[in-house]
């Protein structure tokens, strides 16, 4: 698992990437939750999923937005972390041109900064948004919202509402063109504690049958 130094906007960041052999393989990259209440890349949840999906075929790409770990630079609410991902995907166009398939996968905070990324990148095939902050962050940028993809969510979430993530994905689903999947994870909190497995197991169904699918689509 080589653990790399990138150039970024505000410095190093620090990344951690599986690679395929195949030069189409599909990929996907990982964001962790907020840096300020101990997000990392190293969460248990953000390093189950980067191994899930190279599992599953994906070259898989995981990094610390600024300020965390070796990464340079402080936290940015959410501008700045956007620069980092976009940075990251950056390279990870350079050196894999042609994927089958782009996913972006992103836990509470990352979930919000995932989003705004697949806002601007249009090679983004599908998204998976983790416990999204919907009653922290505005969403209304998703007008309309490129691509399919599944939230899910824990219902003993005490930190967002699982009320307000329902209105999110009714919104989204009110939308032409995409498939807005929804998955409950009984009795999680938050943080996914004791159920991190549940969740890998969701996604991994998700990304097999999305990746299966001859006609993805957007």
């Amino acid at each position: 698992m080589p653990d790399i130094i990138l150039p970024g906007p505000a410095g190093r960041i620090e990344v951690r990437y599986q690679r395929q052999k195949a030069p189409n393989a599909p990929m996907a990259l990982v964001l962790h939750p907020h840096p300020q209440f101990g997000g990392t890349m190293n969460n248990p949840l953000v390093y189950d999923l980067f191994h899930m999906y190279h599992r599953l075929g994906c070259t898989t790409v995981r990094f610390n937005f600024r300020g965390v770990g070796r990464s340079q630079g402080s936290f940015d609410s959410g501008s700045g972390e956007l620069s980092d991902a976009a940075a990251v995907l950056d390279w990870m166009n350079t050196l894999y041109p042609n994927p089958s398939f782009v996913w972006v996968c992103g836990i509470s905070f990352g979930a919000w900064i995932g989003m705004q990324l697949l806002m601007r990148r249009p090679e983004i095939t599908g998204f998976v948004s983790i416990a999204p902050p919907a009653s922290m962050y505005d969403f209304a940028f998703l007008a309309p919202c490129p691509a399919s993809g599944i939230m899910i969510h824990g219902t003993k979430d005490q930190v967002v509402p699982e009320a307000d993530v329902l209105k999110l994905v009714e919104r989204l689903r009110a939308q032409r063109g995409i498939k807005i999947d929804y998955h409950k994870i009984e009795g999680a909190n938050h943080f996914f504690d004791k159920h991190e497995a549940d969740v890998v197991e969701a996604v991994e169904e998700y990304v097999t049958r999305r990746m299966n699918d001859p006609n993805p689509g957007r």
